[in-house]
């Protein structure tokens, strides 16, 4: 008896181990819990997650006159811009600081080292095309534009030289012509940049504010939305106890109010706007006193409007962000920044067009919004307001690193769509 009871003992030794492996390899048992159940401490323990590679970039090395000769006249045409050498931002410079996404992109990839708080950047510079993963053509085209273009019906500019000077550049290279040049990423933020020449170059990854003037030949699926710099000081310092309270203006806007295509909403809005209880919305343009003065209001408002300029998109939105402003999004065919990673439903309300031209709902619907939703919004834009920032160096999660991690996501659509062509026997219908 006693024989047969240690055999079945020893049986049951064996065999309790081997069913609870096979059920552990099938999946049938959830192991995770069972042990985080024994040692519950191990439960806020994170789990060790492996940093990707960093985007490997090769940046053209173009003469000066294509980017820190625009921002300093008397940089060395025969000298190649460096870390050492690279023109500092022009902080003053108004509205061209709006679209300088160019400016911090070239200066991220001359930057030696990693950013300021010792972790690997998202994008780093390679010496060999060879091993790079894109190639960067750093031709700052929205400050060409901005130096060289005054009135739009200008024909044989500066401008537009430099722009054909660089279609032919890139012809004659033997990596654009190896990928067609859709592994090449060109920043084209201001709308009407490179705007007589963009058609030469529309497989690239394009880096642009919307899609508002370039529908026809811009997609989401190969091109990377960038934020605008923000025109107001970052709000660094609220340690209000009751934001919501302490903000006593219901909606603010400050702005040009005649604008063209989508923009025209603007002027509809203010006279139905105007006369409205806590409701502050004024015709202004841009200089340093106004950023001063709307960085000021915005901080006392709860809901700060951005209805669209001439395109979907304006720098406002971005103005509202680093104030802590939940912002009032009024443009059906507005594209943001950053969407794969940021819900901007978290910290951002919408309407249609139709919506916020109907007298009274939009307030109403502000009026009664509930204020620990609000403040929940609040708390969630000085959560993601960094992202936002363009700074030398670099920091970890700042604009530029989040656009080059937008710019990395495309590398395999980039890689499927070149291996295609070498074999496709017609080309795609797009080209």
């Amino acid at each position: 008896m006693r024989k047969s009871i240690k055999r079945a003992l020893v049986a049951l030794s064996i065999c309790i181990p081997l069913l609870f492996l096979s059920l552990l390899l099938s999946g049938t048992v959830d192991y995770k819990s069972q042990i985080l159940s024994f040692f519950p401490q191990l439960n806020n323990v994170t789990a060790c997650r492996t940093a990707s590679p960093p985007l490997r970039v090769y940046m053209y090395d173009l003469p000066p006159r294509f980017n820190a000769g625009l921002l300093d006249a008397s940089f060395p045409e025969n000298t190649s811009v460096t870390a050492a050498n690279y023109p500092a931002w022009r902080w003053n410079d108004g509205l061209r600081r709006q679209h300088s996404v160019e400016y911090w992109m070239m200066a991220s990839l001359l930057h030696e080292g990693n950013d300021e708080s010792g972790l690997t950047r998202d994008a780093v510079r390679v010496s060999d095309p060879d091993s790079a993963d894109v190639f960067f053509v750093p031709f700052f085209s929205s400050f060409s534009l901005n130096v060289y273009v005054h009135n739009m019906k200008e024909s044989n500019t500066v401008d537009e030289k430099l722009q054909l000077e660089i279609v032919n550049i890139l012809r004659a290279s033997d990596y654009w012509k190896r990928s067609g040049g859709r592994d090449h990423v060109i920043p084209l933020h201001h709308p009407n940049a490179f705007r007589q020449y963009r058609h030469e170059v529309n497989a690239s990854i394009f880096i642009v504010s919307d899609f508002g003037r370039i529908m026809n030949i811009s997609r989401l699926a190969k091109d990377v939305v960038a934020p605008y710099l923000h025109m107001v000081e970052s709000y660094d310092t609220e340690d209000d106890k009751d934001p919501y309270e302490s903000r006593h203006t219901l909606l603010f806007f400050r702005g040009r109010t005649k604008r063209k295509d989508e923009g025209k909403i603007r002027a509809q809005l203010q006279k139905m706007l105007k006369g409205t209880k806590d409701v502050i919305y004024e015709e202004a343009y841009a200089s340093q006193e106004g950023f001063k003065a709307s960085a000021e209001q915005m901080r006392l408002s709860k809901f700060c409007l951005h209805p669209a300029g001439d395109t979907p998109s304006s720098c406002r939105l971005f103005d509202a962000i680093v104030s802590h402003c939940v912002p009032v999004i009024v443009s059906d065919r507005i594209e943001l920044p950053f969407e794969n990673e940021l819900d901007y439903k978290e910290f951002s309300i919408f309407f249609s067009d139709n919506e916020a031209l109907q007298p009274g709902y939009m307030v109403s619907e502000l009026r009664k919004f509930p204020k620990d939703k609000w403040v929940k919004m609040w708390s969630r834009l000085r959560n993601i307001s960094h992202h936002f920032e363009f700074q030398y160096p670099p920091k970890k999660d700042d604009a530029v690193n989040m656009i080059w991690r937008q710019v990395k996501q495309k590398v395999p659509a980039v890689n499927l769509a070149v291996h295609r062509s070498r074999r496709l026997k017609i080309p795609d219908w797009w080209r």
